[in-house]
């Protein structure tokens, strides 16, 4: 069945609508938080389901993890290959429930979040695939002054209020959904195939744009997709995160997941098009390499140079064995973890 000639269900009334994904690797402190804020929920729990996926982390912070799934009443699935985009694949195809919820660990939802999620897909009219809510930022640091304001974006932080479809006059340019923050109906994800392999945190790299990948994708096919301001959750921001290193790398992991977002969506003419503007700024900038990586001098110059070397490195083909796009498989609408798993990879511990 293609993705055009699916339509999400509209007339389906279910006792319960969302189950809320969590997922993590070795940060059993910051799931606390975020479970925390589920269980000071506005509407009662039986009106939501929880799923902790662990994704791959180590012993003691997986029996941390299981102890604290089992005090809040939620499923734990553990995966032995750790890697974001299959975490929550994961718990998709585990979700019982027409939508689901995604939380970063370190998000802390709102206390009306649920109650307004339930609120928006039970809202009568076009039945919505996907819904990106605020992110608004809860510092474990104060932002250092030299942080360019124009990059708060790079650390998950969504302070636009308001609400409307994607890529339309009704949200602000640029405006694109983020997985620590977000609502998908479920069937719609899977027939799209879910979240990529080949895109999405795993190890040290910060690859992303999956969600920006699932969500167009959807959109393209005719799907509603949009933000609604009033979802809320609270980002911590960790303080290691503050460092102009982090920063740079983060802007060279962006750099190459725009190219790979561009040649999923088939739209391999725009990297052409873009890629002798970031060849030039990779050249005049160059110089500019041989500062530290923690140093604050032309921190403009460097994050537009690692910028446009994460771009130019991916549109020349990615010379990172550790994040290649190959390894994995997207998921489809036959395909699921539990069965094409290798060895143990997945347990699902209740």
């Amino acid at each position: 069945m293609a993705l055009t000639d699916y339509q999400p269900f509209t007339a389906i009334t279910l006792v319960m609508d969302l189950t809320v994904c969590i997922c993590t690797h070795d940060r059993p402190l910051y799931v606390r938080d975020c479970l925390d804020g589920l269980a000071a929920q506005t509407v009662a729990r039986d009106c939501f389901s929880v799923v902790v996926v662990d994704s791959g982390s180590p012993p003691a912070a997986a029996a941390e993890l299981a102890s604290l799934a089992a005090h809040h009443g939620a499923r734990l699935i553990r995966l032995d290959q750790p890697g974001l985009s299959l975490a929550r694949n994961t718990g998709a195809w585990a979700a019982r429930t027409k939508f689901i919820g995604y939380l970063d660990d370190d998000a802390i939802p709102a206390a009306d979040w649920v109650e307004t999620i339930l609120a928006a897909i039970a809202r009568p009219g076009r039945c919505p695939a996907l819904i990106g809510g605020r992110i608004l930022p809860k510092w474990e640091a104060p932002l250092p002054s030299w942080w360019p304001s124009s990059l708060k974006g790079v650390l998950s932080i969504i302070e636009h209020e308001g609400g409307g479809e994607y890529r339309t006059a009704s949200v602000p340019k640029g405006l694109e959904p983020y997985g620590a923050n977000m609502v998908i109906h479920v069937l719609s994800l899977l027939v799209a195939g879910g979240f990529g392999a080949g895109a999405g945190r795993r190890g040290d790299s910060l690859l992303s744009d999956e969600e920006v990948q699932l969500a167009w994708t959807l959109q393209d096919a005719g799907f509603s997709v949009r933000y609604d301001s009033r979802i809320t959750v609270y980002h911590q921001i960790q303080a290691r995160r503050m460092q102009p290193g982090w920063l740079l790398s983060r802007l060279y992991w962006q750099g190459a997941s725009t190219v790979l977002t561009r040649r999923m969506l088939r739209q391999p003419v725009a990297v052409w098009r873009e890629l002798p503007r970031r060849l030039l700024v990779a050249a005049l900038f160059a110089p500019a390499a041989l500062l530290p990586p923690q140093s604050t001098l032309l921190l403009a110059a460097r994050w537009r140079l690692a910028y446009a070397t994460g771009f130019v490195r991916a549109a020349f083909g990615w010379p990172f064995k550790q994040v290649a796009t190959s390894p994995g498989k997207t998921l489809g609408p036959t395909s699921c973890p539990f069965t094409a798993a290798v060895g143990k990879q997945v347990t699902i511990l209740n």
